[in-house]
């Protein structure tokens, strides 16, 4: 139960990650992608620098998965977030962010060899189309009329590095300090996305930063779905499982509608009503717990 409160924050943070990206894409993407990782960083500098360098020897042993957990998890999912929503609509970002949770359920499968009982599978699959029903309000045939742009294949870059992210913690965050391992991922992000920060400065121009709403984006970005979504969503995978905790993230266009019909006054029809319950029930479903004679593959 404690994994999955923690989950539940996840998808809070996630979902504000995804509202302020688009509110800040007046700012290109590596630029908010760099200074919310740096911000994380000097967060972390000061309570990981002691576990990070304790841990020393292990990160050298296994710096090929930490390699990999970095560079799909920290420097690029979300990069590819902001990069997409600088041409697409956060409801495109929704809508192919419900992809996640299946791929990450085949991927575990197909690798991991984890496996899901009859009704967990249903619970997936009742998730996905809750979510969709959601983001498109119940009429199916707007994904049609959606105007898709290179914005959803950026998208679609960063599905893979969030499936590819979480089976990866699954199998060796156990293995390093939660906050010496955050530390030490964030600051190799920061090296990887200097060139990049560079080339769109050089060929852009240097962005005003520092103005009140940009430096309140770059915190929330570094403190919540930086530093402590990604410690919340590290621990649950390592208790759960890939696949159980990424269908958490189903719950994401639930949580956005909730957010901007407090904060923004927008409406929610009954249709979406009934979506988000489907979502729930999915979700649900899929964290029952199995029993071993039920077991099944993807």
């Amino acid at each position: 139960m404690y994994s999955y409160i923690l989950l539940i924050f996840v998808v809070i943070f996630y979902a504000g990650n995804i509202l302020m990206g688009k509110a800040m894409n007046d700012l290109p993407p590596f630029t908010i992608a760099f200074f919310r990782l740096f911000a994380a960083f000097i967060f972390l500098l000061p309570i990981g620098y002691r576990r990070a360098l304790k841990a020393k020897p292990v990160f050298l042993k296994h710096y090929k998965p930490l390699l990999v957990m970095t560079i799909t998890g920290v420097a690029f999912f979300n990069t590819f977030i902001y990069a997409s929503l600088q041409f697409t609509s956060a409801t495109n970002v929704a809508v192919l962010e419900t992809i996640i949770p299946v791929l990450t359920v085949i991927l575990s499968s197909v690798v991991l060899k984890e496996r899901l009982t009859k009704l967990q599978l249903a619970g997936v699959f009742l998730s996905f189309c809750g979510a969709l029903g959601v983001v498109v309000n119940g009429n199916i045939w707007q994904l049609a009329k959606m105007d898709w742009n290179i914005g959803d294949i950026i998208m679609v870059g960063a599905i893979i590095c969030w499936a590819v992210y979480s089976m990866i913690v699954k199998e060796v965050v156990h293995l390093f300090p939660p906050l010496g391992v955050l530390l030490v991922m964030t600051g190799i992000s920061l090296i990887v996305l200097i060139p990049f920060v560079t080339l769109e400065w050089i060929s852009l121009g240097v962005p005003p930063l520092w103005n009140f709403s940009n430096i309140i984006g770059f915190l929330y970005l570094g403190i919540f779905p930086s530093l402590i979504a990604l410690l919340f969503y590290n621990h649950a995978v390592a208790h759960l499982g890939a696949s159980k905790a990424s269908i958490f993230l189903n719950l994401l266009p639930v949580f956005t509608m909730a957010g901007a019909y407090i904060w923004l006054g927008d409406e929610i029809s009954m249709v979406q009503i009934i979506g988000a319950g489907t979502v729930i029930l999915g979700v649900v479903f899929t964290t029952r717990p199995q029993k071993v004679k039920e077991k099944i593959g993807v």
